[in-house]
């Protein structure tokens, strides 16, 4: 599927100007809970995690999840968390969901340069490949969910393909802008920004898209209001879920989302969520 974001990106050729921190290699995870694993990319072999076969003859929906942060790079997503700040999306693998958690271009010790925001998209959709590969995942039931960094990334990747089944954007930003030390080209450069700015491309869109974040602060309601206000594709549907965060959110609305991925069996998505069930998460 070409959207006129990758028409756009064709021959374009990005201009770095800085590298990133240097994060070393990913942690090796407790065998029972992940394997850290290489899958083919564009840049080479990059390091991820992926939950293991759970060896019962059947084929699961998986999610790809993108961290926050320095989203290139990944670490220790496994130990628990406080059900307030819980950024490891750890729901889906606890309600059995297969999940993978990729690192991308020129994060850890992986090959390539960090583009931030641009030829990630190429990583994320490289990474659906591998997942799809597993005999233990159903291939037409992958989703993608990501967290701020992550949950911007996500979008431009649902702006970019069709493979993925649904996708869960928290808390993203309209513009990356304003991820200045998560951005290696020049911020200033219209050319190299419009191609990493979600609002600019959400009529690309072809895959049911939910994009949630909380009306507290601290977080990125303001760019849910403009990504909203410029939407226009039925497909992309927003969600300012009040009595929480950026980081209090992800906890209970991850939950809630895994529970209907493992309902949601038929030849197309039916995932649907409501302003209503949201808000009766927070009311307690």
């Amino acid at each position: 599927m070409e959207t006129p974001l990758v028409r756009a990106k064709k021959g374009f050729k990005t201009k770095l100007i800085s590298e990133g921190p240097a994060a070393g290699p990913p942690d090796v995870p407790p065998p029972q809970v992940f394997q850290l694993v290489k899958y083919d990319a564009p840049p080479g072999p990059l390091a991820a995690y992926v939950t293991p076969d759970p060896k019962d003859g059947k084929k699961h929906p998986a999610i790809l999840w993108i961290t926050g942060g320095d989203c290139n790079s990944i670490g220790d997503i496994w130990t628990d968390e406080d059900p307030l700040n819980e950024q490891n999306a750890s729901a889906y693998r606890k309600a059995g969901i297969v999940m993978m958690v990729p690192s991308f271009r020129g994060g850890n010790t992986n090959p390539g340069k960090r583009e931030g925001f641009l030829g990630e998209v190429d990583d994320v959709i490289a990474a659906h490949a591998y997942l799809a590969s597993l005999p233990y995942v159903n291939p037409t039931h992958i989703y993608l969910g990501g967290h701020s960094t992550g949950g911007t990334l996500a979008l431009l990747v649902a702006e970019s393909t069709d493979m993925f089944r649904a996708i869960f954007s928290f808390g993203p930003m309209s513009n990356p802008y304003w991820y200045w030390d998560y951005v290696y080209c020049d911020t200033k450069n219209e050319s190299e920004m419009k191609l990493r700015r979600p609002i600019e491309w959400l009529e690309g869109i072809s895959r049911p898209t939910f994009v949630f974040e909380g009306d507290d602060k601290p977080g990125n309601a303001l760019h849910l209001l403009w990504l909203k206000g410029r939407n226009k594709n039925a497909k992309v549907q927003f969600f300012m879920v009040k009595n929480c965060d950026h980081f209090t959110i992800l906890d209970p609305v991850n939950r809630l989302v895994a529970s209907r991925i493992l309902k949601d069996s038929g030849p197309q998505s039916t995932l649907a969520f409501t302003d209503a069930e949201l808000a009766r998460l927070f009311s307690e």
